[in-house]
């Protein structure tokens, strides 16, 4: 058993402390790219040690943190060795975040041989915590949460389709279906705010094409405990421990949500 509120509090920690009062007051020597286009801050990195030495004290187990992950990718290979593993996003939403917006947050998973079964979400700018135990359901500050069921008609649902790093063909396929939606858009760019969208009602569905675990176990395990669904294309559920090759993830509020959108959207 883990303490779930005390991976909740530390999380509300190391944001009060190190993100806050960062935000929308970085200077431009606190912001790096890892590689073109991939924004690093000191917020990142700093955020990321904090977490990483707290929750060790919680669970001793290894850290694999999105930082960490940049310096050694081999680390992500203990989400597949390792029976129990932290997975840690310091700073969800970096981009957001150095342009002054206000989504982005703070994440962590624990994984127990290759399937997390704790998640939480934390979201700064608004105070809002998400968290989710395997077979203890999903809540948000304290009140249960549950999905409920889509519109059958996709006319009436609204989702999100990440297709920057699909291929030209499967790019093009889903934008010729995105009519047939009352909604489509591209994400906040942030996990920490879109997997709640989807759980709480906001938006029916979500379509990833990357699905490193630092963004995804925690919000994937948010979804299924609140009663949606969170599975790969060819219908297997999420596991982080598949590691950062595997591509392709479809979220979507239930059962007839998904396969209505796994049909339309995909190859």
């Amino acid at each position: 058993m883990i303490d779930m509120d005390a991976v909740t509090a530390i999380l509300r920690d190391v944001a009060r402390e190190v993100v806050l009062p960062r935000a929308r007051s970085l200077s431009e020597g606190e912001v790096m790219e890892k590689a073109p286009g991939d924004l690093v801050t000191v917020v990142d990195q700093e955020a990321e040690r904090i977490l990483t030495a707290r929750l060790r004290e919680l669970v001793d187990a290894p850290v694999v943190g999105e930082e960490a992950v940049a310096a050694d990718p081999s680390l992500v290979k203990v989400l597949r060795t390792e029976p129990v593993a932290w997975v840690v996003d310091p700073l969800d939403g970096t981009r957001n975040f150095v342009e002054g917006r206000r989504e982005y947050g703070v994440m962590a998973a624990l994984v127990r041989d290759g399937e997390t079964v704790a998640g939480w979400i934390l979201q700064p700018e608004w105070d809002r915590a998400y968290a989710a135990e395997r077979g203890s359901g999903a809540w948000r500050d304290g009140v249960r949460l549950r999905r409920d069921p889509a519109p059958a008609d996709p006319g009436k649902m609204r989702g999100s389709v990440l297709s920057r790093f699909l291929d030209p063909r499967a790019r093009r396929h889903a934008e010729a279906a995105v009519p047939r939606f009352a909604e489509v858009g591209a994400g906040s760019h942030c996990s920490a705010v879109d997997y709640p969208l989807v759980c709480e009602g906001a938006q029916d569905f979500l379509l990833y094409h990357r699905t490193l675990p630092w963004d995804h176990a925690p919000g994937t395990l948010l979804l299924t405990e609140a009663g949606a669904v969170a599975r790969r294309p060819d219908g297997e559920p999420y596991r982080p421990g598949r590691g950062q090759d595997a591509v392709g993830l479809l979220n979507a509020a239930d059962e007839a949500c998904w396969k209505t959108v796994r049909d339309l959207l995909l190859l």
